[in-house]
């Protein structure tokens, strides 16, 4: 345990330097340094994540005390979503065939999944476009309190290992009003600006949002 920080303190530091940045009674959120770019990252390991969604609760309430909106997007729910509004009994479909192809080669069954998977998911209009709708949707019916909105998405450990939340950012910029938009991200820190999602899959450095703590 030397040199780590205890489950929670971890949880703790990165929302406390976010809250920080959040609310500058000076100049309104600063989780940028760029005024036409509000993204953020909120980086944290993923068996941490219970102690994560206890920290951003506390979070939420305590801005929407003080009048921010604040809106939650779960990435996992809008996969599941997804699924379900597929035609024809797809999703049965999908894990019987999966289950066959795992049964004689275990990568065939995972490739088999990520080519079904992955049109539900990548691109603009995959979940980046459910986002952009929620976002903007929230974001017009409070359109006089840019700087005092937040959207947190999170779950993305939901849909290892068929994300990657650089596309995601990258297709949300521009999208969303200029409010603050924070993802919260299962991984690992590795450099200035690379993250391993779940801390597994290989480095990803394609990040332009301020990554915390």
């Amino acid at each position: 345990m030397t040199g780590t920080l205890p489950l929670f303190s971890q949880a703790h530091e990165a929302i406390t330097a976010l809250r920080r940045d959040l609310i500058d009674p000076e100049d309104g959120p600063r989780i940028s340094t760029m005024r036409n770019y509000r993204f953020a990252i909120v980086q944290y390991s993923p068996e941490h994540e219970y102690a994560m969604r206890a920290e951003v609760q506390r979070l939420v309430s305590e801005l929407e005390a003080k009048g921010w909106f604040v809106l939650t997007i779960d990435l996992q729910k809008l996969l599941l979503d997804r699924i379900r509004s597929q035609p024809d009994e797809w999703d049965e479909k999908v894990i019987a065939m999966e289950t066959r192809m795992a049964e004689r080669q275990l990568d065939r069954g995972l490739n088999y999944l990520k080519s079904k998977l992955l049109p539900l998911v990548e691109g603009p209009e995959g979940l980046a476009g459910d986002c952009r709708r929620l976002i903007q949707d929230f974001v017009h019916k409070h359109p006089d309190k840019a700087d005092q909105t937040l959207v947190l998405i999170g779950r993305a450990g939901g849909l290892y290992p068929f994300f990657r939340s650089s596309a995601l950012l990258r297709h949300l910029d521009g999208q969303t009003g200029n409010v603050p938009v924070v993802l919260l991200y299962p991984g690992t820190k590795q450099g200035p600006t690379s993250l391993s999602f779940m801390g597994v899959l290989n480095p990803d450095s394609d990040y332009r949002p301020r990554i915390y703590p």
